[in-house]
């Protein structure tokens, strides 16, 4: 190509922001724009990680170190296939990367699920990270609640149901959520698991976690705690599989402590059916499970009905199809050959790429998603000469027609501003921050 390369990046979470670092460093005069659908970077960082987490920070600052390099150019408040279109992107870049990630809940298929009191760990956690899209006011009526799950997303759920709201009054948690949690009667949180504790997908920072509340007694339930060579195997070749272990095996044997929440965690136990009265959750039944020898599970006939007035899942993240791209329904992903977006016929679409989870679904960590990232980026350079040059190639162009269409778009420099704003809010409570949730005052407080 015989001018600089002009690429878009849908999505301003970890996946495309890496995916913008590797092209900058990879071409001294490539040029990106990170269009968002929200008016803030960072995507499930700032919306879907807990609120408590220490991490974060360290984070996010490394995606800021990347998003302040002036190649770079943060827009957002701007939705793909609503306010811009593939043909209109293709008037100003000459190829684009989708990496929207995953942020809804994974359907569970059991009986009762759509009974009121049933919830997705997901929609639950975008409304105590305040996104702007969910509603203010969240139902917290159960004095018992099950959650399903044995991933990160599930634990953080767990651990927020069960702190007491002025745990998390020094974090970043919106009024409205603070409000909602100081005056839940929950006494006790119940999670999970189908398979053994050689099995689980949370770490052992995320477990450790748990434990840290002064008013939560976490409870393991020895009957649970079984394994077979095929999680001896996973011990032996993971070291945080091992660590994980060793943790709920001692929390299994160790004294009762008196804390007025309690947290207990199930394993070997598969969720059946939520039961109901009246359309109201009333309870969850599971059957208990036994491992077959290779660390999967079978059922054993066995059933128990649980107390509970509240069932969340957490049994996974999907992504949602977008316009005028394909979209694989049965694994949440789209089609693509090392990062190539395939049409129906499975050839690629030229200019079209797609990087992170809408690539290859809601699995990894965030140093997966950096190799992810590259793999898109190397095939979309290696394509370069062959793609077709974007009439409309001045970045001024792509303001101005945002300009024109009256689009209240947000930009670095902006959110930097409503950053600041959110600090300065925390500063008298000594909080880190407070968020700001509805979309209207952010991009009002971001105004370019």
């Amino acid at each position: 190509m015989d001018r600089p390369l002009r690429v878009a990046v849908i999505g301003a979470g970890p996946a495309g922001i890496y995916a913008a670092d590797h092209l900058i460093k990879a071409d001294p005069d490539v040029t990106v724009d990170i269009l968002d659908k929200l008016p803030t970077p960072y995507g499930l960082i700032r919306y879907g990680v807990a609120p408590d987490h220490p991490r974060i920070k360290e984070i996010i600052n490394a995606l800021f170190r990347i998003l302040d390099n002036p190649r770079i150019r943060f827009i957002g408040n701007v939705a793909y296939g609503v306010d811009v279109k593939p043909e209109e992107l293709s008037r100003f870049y000459d190829a684009t990367i989708v990496s929207t990630g995953a942020e809804k809940d994974r359907a569970l298929d059991i009986p009762g699920i759509d009974l009121q009191g049933s919830f997705g760990g997901a929609d639950f956690a975008s409304w105590y990270n305040g996104h702007p899209d969910v509603s203010r006011d969240w139902p917290l009526e159960a004095t018992e609640v099950a959650v399903i799950g044995a991933g990160n997303v599930a634990v953080d759920v767990a651990r927020i149901l069960a702190k007491t709201a002025d745990e998390l009054l020094v974090t970043e948690i919106p009024d409205n959520v603070y409000q909602a949690l100081k005056s839940s009667p929950v006494t006790d949180v119940h999670l999970f698991s189908r398979r053994g504790p050689a099995q689980v997908k949370f770490t052992p920072q995320e477990l450790r976690e748990l434990d840290h509340s002064p008013n939560v007694e976490v409870i393991v339930h020895p009957e649970g705690i079984e394994f077979d060579e095929g999680s001896l195997e996973a011990m032996r070749q993971t070291r945080h599989v091992k660590m994980c272990v060793d943790i709920l095996q001692n929390w299994a044997v160790r004294d009762p402590r008196d804390r007025p929440r309690r947290l207990h965690l199930y394993f070997l136990q598969a969720p059946v059916e939520v039961l109901g009265e009246d359309g109201k959750v009333v309870g969850l039944r599971t059957e208990t499970q036994e491992l077959t020898g290779d660390g999967w599970v079978r059922g054993t006939g066995e059933f128990t009905d649980w107390n509970v007035q509240a069932v969340y899942r957490a049994v996974g993240y999907l992504s949602s199809a977008l316009p005028d791209l394909p979209f694989d329904t049965k694994t949440g992903t789209i089609p693509h050959a090392a990062g190539r977006v395939l049409d129906l016929d499975g050839e690629p679409i030229p200019g079209m790429y797609v990087a992170g989870w809408i690539k290859r679904g809601p699995v990894g960590l965030i140093g997966h998603t950096k190799g992810c990232s590259g793999e898109t980026v190397a095939s979309l350079l290696a394509d370069a000469d062959q793609l077709a040059k974007a009439p409309a190639h001045d970045p001024a162009e792509v303001i101005a027609y945002l300009e024109q269409r009256e689009l209240p778009y947000t930009t670095w420099e902006g959110w930097q501003k409503l950053d600041a704003h959110e600090i300065a809010l925390g500063e008298p409570h000594g909080r880190k921050r407070v968020k700001v949730v509805a979309r209207d005052e952010m991009t009002g407080i971001s105004k370019h």
